[in-house]
């Protein structure tokens, strides 16, 4: 999410419940609504020690999902950049072609499904050029031993490379699912409720204003934080980029020259065929 608009939202949220406390306060009886304030302290570090569990718990399960996504994206980047070395190695029939193709890969990776997974519609459909190599490398008899030793490894790393970016395309959709949410936000309201006959008329304002807005930011900061890392494919800070395939890519262009010389990609710069 965008630093400004959670700031903004973590602002709008403690100031409405600033102003409910303060509006309650006006009509609370002197030392709040509860009569034993140390039994009602413990009830309340109850509901709060419940909920700092259950979302501990889902921010650990929401960052192993952050994770495997972003060691995915750098395991994909770097498996390309092997891929691309191995090909060097297959007959000279198809290794401008089999270059070619990887480097469109990467290309549709940074720019066309990168921004499908940020905006949530990256599904289940598969790299387009990752079927366009299939078809290639399928039809590469191996002539020599050295041809068929780079013909098997090129096959492992075809594996790694789609579980790379099955990794990397499953943090996309997010990890948490719906019911927990709700639980979440109903847990929320029982404590924002409950902290409204912590109420006390003769206790200055700006205390009660403090005793509210405390629990209620750190409350939407934490809801805040989990969405972020359930979402990790976003424009804001801490959001996933494509760093490691960029950095993938601009070794290629420096590399390819010399590697296997007069190859043009068969796409665009953002990996659309041309």
């Amino acid at each position: 999410m965008n630093v400004v608009v959670g700031a903004l939202v973590v602002i709008a949220v403690t100031s409405v419940a600033i102003a409910a406390m303060l509006v309650v306060r006006r009509r609370a009886p002197d030392g709040s609504y509860f009569s034993d304030g140390d039994r009602a302290s413990g009830v309340f570090g109850v509901l709060a020690t419940g909920f700092s569990v259950l979302l501990g718990f889902i921010i650990f399960l929401a960052f192993t999902s952050y994770d495997q996504s972003r060691a995915g994206a750098e395991a994909e980047a770097l498996v390309l950049v092997q891929q691309v070395e191995n090909a060097q190695q297959f007959p000279p029939s198809v290794v401008s072609k089999l270059t070619g193709q990887l480097i469109c890969y990467g290309r549709s990776v940074v720019g066309v499904e990168w921004p499908r997974m940020q905006d949530g519609t990256i599904g289940d459909a598969p790299n387009p050029w990752g079927l366009a190599l299939f078809e290639t490398y399928r039809g590469v008899q191996p002539a020599t031993a050295s041809q068929q030793s780079a013909y098997d490894k090129w096959l492992d790393q075809t594996s790694t490379r789609e579980e790379a970016r099955r990794d990397r395309v499953h943090g996309a959709v997010g990890v948490i699912p719906t019911q927990l949410w709700i639980v979440l936000f109903f847990i929320s309201a029982v404590i924002f409720v409950y902290m409204l006959f912590f109420a006390d008329r003769g206790e200055r304002a700006v205390t009660q204003g403090v005793l509210m807005g405390g629990v209620a930011a750190v409350i939407t900061v934490m809801l805040l934080l989990l969405g972020s890392l359930d979402q990790p494919f976003h424009s804001g800070v801490g959001g996933l980029k494509p760093v490691a395939m960029e950095r993938s890519l601009r070794v290629l262009d420096d590399v390819v020259p010399s590697l296997a010389p007069g190859v043009t990609p068969p796409c665009d710069e953002l990996g659309r065929p041309l």
